[in-house]
């Protein structure tokens, strides 16, 4: 028996790249994908990941965060769209608002998040730059399972690139922008595949005791 499909909501915030990342690897209409992305919201209207989502056949909507009183009417309303659309999963691609302990909490170890460092380093802002500063030699992208305080919480997989004696936060950043668009299709995978437990508060990769699958994609 084929197992049914991971149901997936993305929330985003701007032009959906990773988005546009999830949805080539798995297709809105692929019988064999073990992930189905069902929901795809936006916190805000002119957000180009919407245009993506409608041209793949996704339901879309946004859900204006300023047309709420405070954080907890709007991640009350969120998680209202995310439920009314079947999702066991919620994605944040680009997602550009911080969400609130209950919400947090009520999706515990269903709500993942791509960082654009190589977690725990550099977490917060500005990433780029600030590895460009320390002078290291790697640097990356980073899914983990999403905790209240802010870029914590279990590490689900990792990607490393080479940081270039020429190398500004831009040229940096597009770097690994792509290897983002690689790693976030194979950690989705993973988890939609029953391949990530938890041992406590850390991630383990098919039972083998690993915390995090880390590799380096091609330059």
């Amino acid at each position: 028996m084929v197992a049914k499909p991971l149901k997936v909501a993305v929330l985003i915030s701007g032009r959906g790249s990773n988005l546009q990342a999830l949805i080539d690897h798995f297709g809105p209409i692929i019988t064999s994908s073990p992930v189905r992305i069902v929901q795809v919201i936006s916190n805000r209207p002119d957000a180009g990941g919407i245009e993506r989502a409608k041209k793949a056949g996704i339901p879309a909507v946004v859900i204006d965060h300023k047309s709420f009183p405070d954080r907890i009417a709007f991640d009350a309303s969120l998680d209202r769209a995310i439920r009314e659309s079947g999702a066991e999963l919620v994605v944040l691609a680009g997602f550009m608002r911080l969400l609130t302990e209950g919400f947090v909490a009520a999706w515990r170890n269903r709500l993942i998040n791509i960082h654009p460092a190589l977690l725990p380093s550099f977490r917060g802002t500005d990433t780029h730059r600030r590895a460009l500063k320390r002078g290291v030699k790697l640097h990356g992208a980073t899914v983990h399972f999403v905790r209240h305080e802010t870029d914590t919480g279990p590490i689900i997989a990792q990607a490393a690139v080479p940081v270039l004696a020429n190398d500004t936060p831009d040229t940096l950043g597009a770097r690994v922008l792509s290897a983002e668009h690689k790693l976030y299709p194979l950690a989705l995978r993973l988890i939609a595949e029953g391949r990530v437990t938890m041992d406590g508060d850390r991630v383990v990769v098919d039972g083998k005791g690993e915390p995090s699958v880390l590799f380096s994609p091609a330059s």
